[in-house]
């Protein structure tokens, strides 16, 4: 039976690093399996805030990939200040931090390119694709932001195509995602913002929402959206580790053949990827402050691991407490080494945006660590859907920017149980989780 087509429109792509380049990769690399044919378009030179060259290694063989060069103003915003850098990744210096560049920059940024910096490639995109699509025979185009100006083609391709069936994949949400009133959006440009997501919301044949509120929420706002969040590749994972049998880790028990295959000299919580300035869990440190002072057995045995790009303000201010001396500082790593390091820890940290209009982001690299096994700390709005996934799986503690005490008591409680030895603690329930499972549920909303 001939394979049906599905055409990705996607910025990131390998060598592309991150978390955002990795929903699309994987499911390309599982479609195949369901049935489908995946073809890839991506910009020619695009200007990646990151790059990790292990990705490429999983892009399927004999893949067909589409590129057309795209225009960005990023060169020129970084001319007028080195911390535009940021802006790639969705990052902005906040509060104090912000120097009148960096406040002149964020208003260019929010005021300037709607929806964002890659709207040049909209218009150049429509015109190849259209004639592309109609020399082709695609059954289904998907695009996927951020950057949401990715879904203005889209957009326009449906306008122009009526018949195309089109999937707007929102990894992370458009103007109700925690950075956006940081934007410093004059009235009519956040009203510009609003309309173009109504369109997409409205034309789409299907919204994709990588968490359950985020889903919701799209459809009180007229999307027809479902929920397929990310998740966790057990080969790669599994790879990473020298294990051989994939799918058995996952059916019997990952976490503890994960923990029986590694161990720690320090009880050691990590944090892997980007961690910024909107998300810095400044309870957390005071509470890890706090132990290494008032216990000397926590404080002989504590290591605490950054695996990434952590903002060199949040470093500052860790560095000008107590626990300078337990930093290990490792910079940006591969995927590969990343998991590694996720595997080597105790204890794994995340964070999320601290309002309650974030409490949908479902941070991508949550699902990795669930397939380590390993104990998760989390910090974000009450009620969020991680908090959700934890309980579900068992899987650690979610706790809110206000809490204090109870996080050096859930901290001192997994000390204890490593100390013993019994750290190693099984998940339940997390096979949903897999790509591959994942790439089926969307299989199945494809047709």
């Amino acid at each position: 039976m001939e394979q049906k087509k599905i055409l990705i429109i996607t910025y990131y792509w390998p060598p592309a690093g991150g978390p955002g380049v990795q929903r699309w990769l994987k499911f390309a690399k599982y479609l195949p399996d369901f049935g489908w044919k995946p073809i890839i378009y991506t910009p020619e030179n695009p200007s990646y805030p990151l790059l990790d060259e292990s990705l490429l290694k999983d892009v399927p063989e004999n893949i067909e990939i589409v590129k057309k060069r795209i225009w960005e103003p990023y060169q020129l915003a970084e001319k007028l200040n080195k911390s535009n850098k940021k802006f790639k990744a969705g990052q902005f210096d906040v509060g104090k931090n912000q120097s009148w560049k960096s406040k002149l920059s964020i208003w260019v940024r929010g005021n300037f390119f709607i929806p964002d910096a890659r709207v040049f490639w909209v218009k150049p995109s429509v015109q190849f694709l259209e004639k592309y699509l109609k020399e082709n025979k695609i059954d289904v185009v998907v695009t996927s932001g951020p950057p949401h100006s990715l879904h203005l083609i889209g957009l326009n391709l449906k306008k122009k195509l009526p018949h195309l069936k089109w999937i707007a994949d929102f990894r992370d949400p458009w103007t109700e995602i925690s950075y956006y009133k940081h934007l410093k959006l004059t009235k009519s440009s956040d009203q510009k913002h609003r309309q173009l997501e109504n369109q997409v919301f409205k034309n789409a044949d299907i919204t994709l929402a990588t968490s359950y509120t985020d889903a919701e929420n799209f459809r009180k706002n007229g999307a027809n959206a479902v929920c397929i969040t990310n998740g966790f590749d057990v080969e790669l994972n599994v790879k990473s580790l020298h294990r051989k049998d994939a799918q058995a880790t996952v059916e019997n028990s990952i976490s503890q053949q994960l923990n029986n295959s590694t161990s720690t000299t320090k009880f050691t919580l990590s944090y892997i990827g980007v961690l910024e300035q909107l998300r810095n869990p400044e309870n957390l440190w005071k509470a890890l402050d706090d132990l290494v002072k008032t216990n000397s057995d926590f404080a002989e045995n504590f290591s605490l691991k950054f695996a990434g790009r952590v903002d060199d303000k949040i470093l500052h201010q860790i560095e000008n407490s107590g626990l300078k001396t337990h930093i290990s500082n490792l910079g940006y790593l591969s995927h590969d080494k990343a998991i590694e390091e996720m595997a080597n820890s105790s204890l794994l940290l995340i964070t999320n945006f601290p309002k309650e209009s974030s409490k949908g982001i479902i941070p991508g690299k949550i699902f990795e660590y669930l397939a380590t096994g390993k104990q998760i700390i989390s910090f974000g709005p009450d009620d969020a859907d991680v908090s959700t996934i934890l309980n579900e799986t068992k899987a650690g503690k979610h706790f809110s920017y206000d809490d204090s005490e109870s996080i050096k008591s859930f901290i001192l409680e997994k000390f204890d149980l490593w100390k013993s030895g019994n750290l190693a603690e099984n998940t339940q329930n997390i096979e949903q989780f897999s790509r591959k499972n994942l790439t089926k549920k969307l299989a199945e909303i494809l047709g």
